[in-house]
């Protein structure tokens, strides 16, 4: 398969380029132009020469790119059941009916006079449209507490989705208590919130997580600390606020991961990140204790799904002069997610 992978790679050239996300397995990111981030991957492709962008990460991620991309580039994501369980909890309807209610109650006005809409960038490209059609951003996970700053700047609500945890995290670093956050389920009636209580609210966060990072513990971080005494436990602010209170450190992948490389020789890590990055970074840095911080291995199983033989089946496809698995974002959705993406990078980290 990697023979394969390999002549596909060489009869493309410069044509092809293939981004890998940090979460993917090894035997694929080993043939990746470029790894990083959602976002990174994303800027990448829009700045790739090649024609054809193979993504190896998830729907919203090759979204994203096709917002970013050049009219001549095409997106293709090896395999279309690679989605995002987070990205999944906020669908579109939903979202839409939510805000009606908010303007019903007097809490906004349709156009966002009132509460500043923020996603998450692990987002469907049309939930990035409808915050970027009522003025708000698209935000990371190292910029999150930079654009709630933005958020509040222009109204004294934010609506944050589609993650409770990084939009509370984040809130609570910034001062804000966690009784004037308030989580909005779209299975109840009006989000399972009084009036008041909506009134009340700085923060309305719409209930999502991430299935990876919501299964490390609080008492993950204790036993941790009883088997290895001097680890220094480090984890995404994706994870639950209570295992977020108890680490040592917080921050984006690309934290993590800085700090782990600037760690002097024999430090120890217990990182509560999904299993893939945390095993590349512990073959990385042999001179330090690099472990996860669940035993039991914290997979993304939806960014596994992308496989050497996706891959391989993608480029030899390119090869024949064929594209599959094409990723594209209608017009209209993409001028205004592109709008949102556009406010981030001007929202300073």
């Amino acid at each position: 398969m990697d023979a394969r992978i390999r002549t596909a790679r060489q009869r493309l050239g410069d044509e092809c380029v293939v981004l890998g996300h940090h979460y993917q397995r090894d035997e694929v990111i080993q043939f990746a132009d470029h790894t990083g981030d959602s976002w990174r991957l994303s800027e990448l492709a829009s700045k790739a020469s090649g024609r054809y962008i193979v993504f190896c990460g998830v729907h919203f991620m090759a979204e994203s790119a096709d917002v970013l991309a050049r009219p001549e580039q095409q997106i293709i994501l090896p395999d279309l059941n690679a989605g995002c369980s987070m990205a999944d909890m906020a669908e579109i309807g939903q979202v839409e009916a939510a805000w009606k209610q908010f303007v019903r109650l007097g809490l906004c006005d349709e156009s966002g006079r009132g509460i500043t809409p923020l996603t998450y960038m692990n987002s469907a490209a049309d939930i990035k449209a409808f915050v970027g059609e009522r003025g708000g951003a698209v935000c990371t996970s190292s910029n999150a507490s930079a654009a709630l700053r933005w958020g509040f700047d222009r109204n004294e609500k934010i609506f944050f989705l589609p993650d409770q945890h990084l939009g509370r995290n984040t809130g609570y670093a910034m001062g804000i208590p966690l009784n004037e956050m308030v989580v909005w389920d779209p299975y109840q009636l009006q989000g399972g919130l009084t009036a008041e209580q909506l009134r009340r609210a700085k923060i309305i966060l719409w209930k999502g997580h991430c299935s990876v990072h919501q299964r490390f513990l609080p008492e993950h971080v204790e036993q941790m600390r009883a088997h290895h005494p001097g680890i220094k436990v480090i984890v995404h602010p994706e994870c639950r606020w209570e295992v977020c209170q108890k680490a040592d450190d917080t921050g984006s992948t690309d934290k993590l991961r800085r700090l782990v490389a600037e760690a002097p020789a024999g430090a120890k890590f217990a990182i509560g990140t999904e299993i893939h990055l945390v095993s590349r970074l512990a073959k990385e840095h042999p001179d330090k204790m690099v472990v996860t911080l669940d035993d039991a291995g914290c997979l993304c199983t939806t960014m596994y799904r992308i496989s050497p033989q996706h891959l391989a089946w993608a480029l030899e496809n390119l090869v024949e002069g064929t594209v599959v698995n094409r990723i594209s974002v209608a017009p209209e959705v993409k001028h205004w997610a592109r709008v949102a993406l556009g406010r981030m990078l001007e929202i300073k980290g």
